[in-house]
């Protein structure tokens, strides 16, 4: 009598039954179950407010729906909150058809790079085509299936367009199967053709029951395993080089393992970064061409380099020049990366992995000698962080470096340091001292200008007990800044330091590096009237926002003190001199320089380029 009653069928457009089957997705996270959608960033227009407007609406806090005021900021939200909670979570970002579906084009190619999940669905245009073109449709004279959410393709894991509304029952299952694969993890995009959206199906109750999305580990091939066990056994200098997979994979606590007990040494990427705390005996600092002296010394001396969890990106690599004798292994979730560079491939899981090498190690140790040599090596480059860091003399435009010492000073260890693009991510990855998990959220695979404030916003969302610093310079600012106001309105309290060179100063130094003129990045450079300006603290307050400019570090330490203990966000704002950057460390890259030019500071550059790439470069 029971099933007899129980309707085997459920009435629903294709968008509440979208809505529906989203709510109903759980996930453990610390041993707690929960929905694996935390909710909805949503900015409603003609080609979603009807359908998924309605349905969100009606889901309540099932599926909670936050406003924001950029797209592509709100999908930045999504994508640093995923990276926050080590991909064990995710968010939906919907727009309209046109372009609040192409703002959203660049933060899924930053979620594709840095390998975040976050489920797309744009609204798109009519299945039926009754009232095309409707508003916004892009009309093509070639293809009368296009239209701009095809942008979305190339930067997607998968893609699927609805124009039915029984297409959910596969292609929702799809998307999430994407988002919760360890090696396929990315953007999923469902473009949701409006019409469709507000069209009834019956579909079958069952879809709706709640699903628990089980952590998938891969383990790595034994035969693999056997030779990486015994390429380090044989190894005289041996170096680990973990990236952000190790944090993904939460084998934070299985590296510190590892690297105690062996004395196997860690360098970090910046997407690595703060997998092992500053001060750890083993840890070397960041690696690469923003990496410290210690760590590139034993990146060059290295007989052996295991890269964990890293896309070896040419950041990582100094443009394949860093380690000129180093056998390579890579372990990692996904085949592309394992192979990378020509390195003998362990494809597995970084928690494993690292397990599976203390157990097999057992009482093998690195040569005292050498761990000795990289313990010297840190405590110069410790000494090298303090001078960087140490404030300048009074009434001079401090470095980043100085405003970067301020910071670290004025803030707890559990505090999150955000940032992204320019050269403040260098400057961080050589100097910030990350004594807590997940204390460093720099977004440096897409170095993506704007995610700077918005990504806090997600980063706070994951995180709402710990502080959140954000560090972004005036151009990174000015490109995007509306959540800010958000912040304040959903009361997620940020502390924003705005460091004003005037200018895009990171692209203004590489310019004059590769011999070129100051053009067109610092402001004062750039074809202008008049030079406006801008008052960044005054433009703080009228977001909502507490904010004031101090002049000087000396006086950037007071004005965090009241930032820490305001009641909403606050902005400090400091100018910094745009031509000075932290001289220790770092390594080689490959930027190409004109091969001819009219400028003789050009043609040096190209004579110094030349000479280092054969000398620099290794091959794959």
């Amino acid at each position: 009598m029971s099933d007899m009653a129980t309707p085997r069928t459920i009435l629903l457009t294709a968008a509440q039954a979208t809505v529906r089957w989203l709510a109903a997705q759980r996930v453990v996270v610390d041993g707690a179950q929960v929905p694996y959608f935390a909710g909805a960033w949503a900015i409603f227009g003609h080609g979603n407010v009807a359908g998924l407007g309605e349905a969100l609406h009606a889901a309540g806090d099932a599926l909670p729906t936050w406003r924001a005021h950029n797209e592509q900021a709100m999908a930045h939200a999504a994508i640093a909150y995923a990276k926050q909670m080590r991909r064990r979570r995710a968010m939906v970002c919907t727009s309209s058809i046109g372009p609040g579906a192409t703002n959203m084009v660049t933060a899924a190619a930053l979620a594709h790079v840095n390998r975040l999940p976050v489920l797309f669905l744009p609204g798109d245009v009519y299945a039926g085509r009754r009232p095309d073109p409707v508003l916004q449709q892009l009309e093509s004279g070639a293809d009368g299936t296009a239209s701009v959410n095809d942008c979305f393709r190339p930067v997607s894991r998968y893609f699927d367009r609805i124009t039915r509304p029984e297409q959910i029952l596969d292609a929702l299952p799809r998307a999430v199967t994407v988002l919760r694969d360890p090696a396929l993890c990315g953007p999923a995009t469902l473009a949701f053709c409006q019409d469709v959206q507000a069209e009834a199906f019956d579909f079958p109750a069952s879809f709706f029951e709640p699903v628990l999305w089980p952590e998938r580990r891969q383990p790595a091939d034994e035969a693999a395993l056997r030779a990486l066990l015994e390429a380090v056994r044989r190894s005289q200098r041996p170096l680990l080089v973990c990236g952000g997979g190790v944090a993904y994979s939460g084998a934070e606590a299985a590296l510190s393992a590892l690297a105690t007990a062996t004395g196997l040494p860690v360098a970090e990427t910046q997407a690595g970064k703060g997998t092992l705390p500053w001060n750890h005996p083993r840890n070397l600092g960041a690696i690469g061409v923003t990496g410290s002296t210690a760590a590139n010394a034993a990146a060059q001396a290295a007989d052996l380099v295991v890269g964990i969890g890293t896309r070896l990106q040419d950041f990582t690599t100094g443009s394949r020049s860093l380690f000129p004798q180093a056998r390579l292994f890579q372990v990692n979730v996904q085949p592309l990366d394992a192979h990378k560079h020509g390195a003998t491939a362990v494809v597995g899981d970084a928690r494993l992995v690292l397990e599976t090498l203390r157990e097999g190690l057992g009482d093998w140790r690195v040569d005292e000698g050498v761990a000795q040599r990289d313990a010297a090596a840190v405590a110069a480059w410790n000494e090298q962080v303090d001078a960087a860091t140490a404030p300048g003399a009074a009434g001079e435009a401090p470095s980043d470096a100085q405003v970067l010492g301020a910071v670290q000073a004025a803030v707890d260890d559990d505090a999150i340091v955000v940032c992204a693009a320019g050269g403040l991510p260098g400057e961080l990855h050589k100097l910030w001292r990350t004594a807590s998990p997940r204390g460093y959220h720099v977004e440096y695979g897409y170095s993506c200008m704007g995610y700077e404030i918005a990504g806090a916003l997600g980063v706070k969302m994951a995180e709402p007990d710990r502080e959140v610093v954000v560090l972004v310079g005036d151009g990174s600012y000015l490109m995007m800044n509306s959540e800010l106001a958000t912040s304040v309105m959903l009361g997620l309290k940020l502390v924003v330091v705005v460091l004003d060179n005037r200018g895009f100063g990171c692209i203004d130094r590489l310019q004059r590096a590769t011999g070129g003129a100051g053009f067109n990045n610092l402001l004062a450079d750039a074809r202008h009237a008049r030079l406006a300006p801008v008052d960044f603290a005054a433009h703080a307050r009228s977001l909502g926002a507490l904010a004031e400019h101090v002049s000087g570090v000396a006086q950037l330490g007071e004005a965090l003190a009241r930032a820490r203990v305001a009641d909403r966000s606050a902005v400090v704002v400091i100018d910094t001199d745009p031509s000075r950057t932290t001289e220790a460390g770092g390594w080689w890259w490959d930027v190409a320089v004109p091969e001819v030019s009219d400028r003789t500071e050009v043609n040096v550059a190209r004579q110094a380029y030349e000479a280092g790439v054969p000398l620099k470069r290794n091959q794959p």
